[in-house]
């Protein structure tokens, strides 16, 4: 399929997904967003990929939404277009492990699309911030959710109603990024990492996710059972059999998503 504002590639078992919308910072405009989740879901059926990276350039993972497309927009229009949420959602519900690999500015609506995926690896120069109360708005696809649950109420505040940005650095020791790698390091590292988790057991990587992702979402107590009936469920898969198997005969495992 052609992209106009994005480029992908395959790496070994892992789809990767560019932002390419360098003059505007890659800035998230509606094409862009529908783009990112056609190939992310274009991946996500392909048997062939167990693992998806979504990056942008060493300059910008992307700068903000595009507030030119906004701007004008009256709140009835925002809200029959849903302009920002439903994609932001659709892209976490992917069912396949998404890791955005972050350099330069990750900001607003950028900052959100990685707290959408599932891991954030960041180059040194990564910076992560909510700026839109200097918009006279506040952050609609997330940020003002998801951030509070990687790096707490306090943080998130004064991220939120301060503009504090935050460097890479900064963002690993609050919990928000996974790694930080050198500039010329960190997208090979995030592939390196996708791939890894690609060679593993289909079905168990996609309940494992799921399962981290309920956390969030439901009581302990329904998690608990949630995810003890599908460490049951997983007894009935081929995938299963095999894994144990090799275990005791101290030999790789031969996954076949079954």
């Amino acid at each position: 399929m052609a992209y106009e504002n994005i480029l992908t590639e395959i790496h070994e078992r892992v789809g990767l997904v560019t932002i390419n919308r360098p003059k505007a910072l890659n800035a998230l405009n509606s094409q862009t967003m529908q783009e990112i989740y056609d190939a992310l879901s274009a991946y996500d059926a392909n048997d062939s990929i167990g693992a998806m990276v979504l990056t942008g350039s060493e300059k910008a993972f992307a700068a903000g939404a595009d507030i030119k497309e906004m701007m004008d927009a009256s709140a009835v229009e925002m809200v029959r277009r849903d302009f920002i949420g439903a994609l932001y959602d659709s892209i976490m519900a992917i069912n396949k492990p998404v890791i955005a690999a972050v350099s330069g500015f990750a900001l607003g609506g950028g900052c959100e699309l990685a707290m959408a995926c599932d891991m954030i690896i960041a180059s040194e120069s990564a910076v992560f911030g909510q700026p839109e109360i200097n918009l006279g708005v506040i952050p609609g696809a997330g940020g003002t959710q998801r951030l509070v649950r990687a790096v707490g109420k306090a943080l998130a505040m004064e991220v939120v109603l301060n503009d504090r940005r935050l460097t890479a650095e900064e963002a690993y020791q609050f919990g928000l990024v996974n790694r930080v790698y050198s500039t010329e390091a960190y997208l090979n590292e995030a592939l390196r990492i996708a791939n890894e988790i690609a060679a593993r057991a289909p079905i168990a990587v996609r309940l494992a996710k799921e399962m981290v992702n309920k956390s969030f979402e439901v009581s302990l107590r329904e998690g608990l059972a949630q995810e003890r009936r599908n460490f049951y469920f997983l007894f009935s898969t081929e995938d299963q059999s095999e894994g144990m198997q090799a275990f005791a005969e101290k030999r790789p495992a031969d996954w076949k998503g079954h």
